[in-house]
């Protein structure tokens, strides 16, 4: 049994993973902003005889993750999935559109890592940054979202360079769009129904799993 901590994890791919991971016989920190919707998926989750512990937590603060931490003694994986996606022409973002995306997406990843790594350090634990398709090449009307991701990217792959001779693996996660609450208030997918069901993605996330460098999903 591993205790892992998942970033973004009231909705989408965040609670399917929480769910996939439980079901799977490991204790889930469910990391998050709105209670309510952690608190819906912590029971979720011991409905079905899982573990999990709602921990309050806004990625984009430094104090917040570390009081965060202190709730999580022990820790084996850190998943790094909070995200945020704006979209639309590059003139029409405004300044809060592109904070919120790089404090999200970018420092919310490093303000987590930072903290999460003495633990990780002695647990000979991993990190997976989910980071998506967005992460490996330009988008139409999703140019700063794909700047957050490249640095997402970037820091992921530079991390796994710093920690390559340490008991510490990093993971880069790339997929596509799916079927959650992120398309909510857009109108960038005309249909996110055909989207793949964050389900089916967690249990590929989880399948490989291992230390590796990078999981893609398919399409």
């Amino acid at each position: 049994m591993s205790y892992i901590a998942i970033t973004g994890a009231g909705t989408g791919l965040g609670a399917a993973l929480a769910k996939q991971y439980a079901a799977n016989g490991h204790t889930i920190y469910l990391l998050g902003r709105t209670e309510d919707r952690l608190l819906t998926i912590k029971r979720e989750i011991e409905e079905k005889a899982g573990e999990a512990s709602v921990v309050i937590c806004d990625v984009t603060d430094p104090s917040s993750v570390e009081e965060a931490m202190t709730q999580m003694p022990k820790l084996d994986v850190l998943i790094n999935n909070a995200g945020l996606g704006i979209f639309g022409p590059v003139q029409e973002l405004t300044t809060t559109d592109i904070n919120q995306m790089l404090n999200t997406n970018v420092k919310g990843t490093i303000y987590m890592t930072q903290t999460a790594l003495p633990l990780l350090t002695e647990s000979g634990g991993r990190i997976l940054n989910i980071i998506s398709t967005a992460g490996l090449r330009g988008k139409v009307n999703e140019s700063v979202y794909c700047a957050s991701k490249f640095a997402q990217r970037g820091f992921t792959e530079s991390l796994q360079k710093e920690l390559e001779n340490t008991s510490v693996s990093v993971t880069a996660v790339y997929m596509g769009g799916m079927n959650t609450p992120f398309w909510d208030g857009s109108e960038h997918v005309d249909n996110p129904t055909k989207l793949k069901d964050p389900a089916t993605v967690a249990q590929i996330i989880f399948d490989q799993d291992d230390g590796r460098q990078e999981i893609k999903v398919p399409k």
